[in-house]
């Protein structure tokens, strides 16, 4: 709870949110301070101490073309909250203002006031999916499943330069990504969460295999540089403030190994639609792949040749190996595919050039121009699954001071 709670204070104190709704708060909101906010939560945890997972940290996003205005954000949330069963529970809404689209982040406990605790299990796939599809309904929004919905990971990297230049404290940047990531992604392994963090300038780090702090299963979080190299003093884990050790995340290992199953076929659906376009090589792989949000990275081996892949669903936040997903999304499997593709364009090309050389004049110029219909259609194919951009770098404008919503 203080972890999750801390993320979103630092945001408000950073003027990269603001807090618009306090439910089941006592008082004036805006005279009270981190401590009291908190003491609030955790008089309802002391009721059940046993209850091991207590928090729940939930981002509700939105499609970057719309721009909602505060009241339509306090009503989105309140009646989500409601559906998913946790309208009489004390909750805040925090609005964020550091991304390309508009998002919520709130804060509650399933500690209710009787010391009985309410049951998570499948909670997102089962009360918030109905309660998301419902509210796109009534509240008129962007269908997650739509056409025009542009996909990202909805959380900026760390701006490295600030931290160099002293803008902003290494802990604070290091902790507010981690906090996050943990918090909203599903994955199995180290590797896994590496996958994503890197993505953000930020890398988990066991130690060699040697030392001592691998035998005793510490965990170091540092920033990364544009080039990938960690700068900095590393994090010790347990410094942070939601704990993020080795053995809390692989607890985390177990429950995600189940739970992300569900985003599974999609996963393997969105991999098919963009192998189907024919990218005849990594490069327009990748990058087609993070066109429909999806981070593809292939785990290079000593020897300089790949022998894994990892996919980052930003969208579905889960992340899978290929090897989990079948032998035919695997890196072997991939890169067999990309380089036939690439074999057939070049023997196609060849072919036509030979044929020229044996024909009329008509004929080598009908040769030429079905060439060239042949060569524009793989680039179109992939034009059209990357005609919609995630725009992550660009900024909300800052807002007036609205009335908070203090019920």
């Amino acid at each position: 709870m203080r972890g999750a709670l801390q993320y979103n204070e630092n945001k408000v104190a950073e003027g990269k949110a603001e807090l618009i709704v306090a439910s089941g708060f006592a008082g004036d909101i805006d005279q009270m301070n981190f401590h009291q906010k908190l003491q609030r939560f955790e008089n309802l945890l002391m009721l059940n101490p046993k209850v091991k997972t207590n928090t729940l940290h939930i981002s509700l996003n939105f499609h970057s073309s719309e721009k909602l205005k505060d009241y339509k954000l306090q009503q989105i949330a309140l009646t989500y909250m409601d559906r998913i069963g946790f309208g009489d529970q004390p909750f805040l809404v925090y609005r964020h203002n550091d991304a390309g689209h508009d998002h919520v982040h709130i804060v509650t406990t399933n500690v209710q006031a009787d010391g009985e605790r309410i049951d998570l299990h499948n909670i997102g796939a089962n009360q918030s999916e109905k309660a998301r599809k419902e509210i796109e309904i009534e509240f008129d929004l962007v269908k997650a499943e739509s056409n025009r919905l542009k996909l990202g990971p909805g959380i900026g990297p760390v701006d490295v330069q600030k931290v160099i230049y002293g803008k902003v404290p290494t802990k604070r940047a290091v902790s507010n990504t981690v906090n996050a990531i943990i918090g909203s992604y599903q994955f199995t392994s180290v590797a896994e969460l590496n996958a994503v963090l890197k993505q953000f300038n930020v890398v988990a780090d066991l130690g060699a295999e040697d030392t001592l702090m691998f035998q005793k299963k510490g965990l170091i979080y540092s920033l990364l540089d544009e080039k990938g190299n960690k700068i900095g003093v590393p994090i010790k884990s347990s410094s942070l403030h939601s704990k993020p050790t080795l053995p809390f995340l692989e607890k985390q290992f177990v429950k995600h190994a189940e739970s992300r199953l569900q985003y599974k076929p999609q996963l393997k659906k969105s991999i098919d639609k963009i192998l189907a376009a024919k990218p005849r090589n990594q490069e327009a792989f990748i990058k087609a792949m993070g066109s429909a949000g999806i981070h593809a990275v292939f785990r290079i081996g000593a020897n300089g040749q790949a022998f894994g892949i990892t996919y980052v669903d930003n969208w579905h936040k889960t992340v899978f190996n290929g090897s989990d997903l079948g032998k035919a999304y695997g890196a072997k499997a991939i890169l067999s595919n990309l380089e036939s593709n690439r074999m057939s364009a070049e023997a196609l090309q060849m072919s036509i050039k030979n044929s020229q050389k044996s024909t009329s004049p008509v004929d080598r110029i009908n040769a030429s121009e079905r060439l060239n219909d042949i060569a524009t259609t793989i680039p179109n194919l992939l034009e059209t699954m990357l005609k919609e951009q995630f725009d992550s770098s660009s900024r909300l404008p800052r807002k007036k001071k609205r009335k908070k919503l203090n019920i």
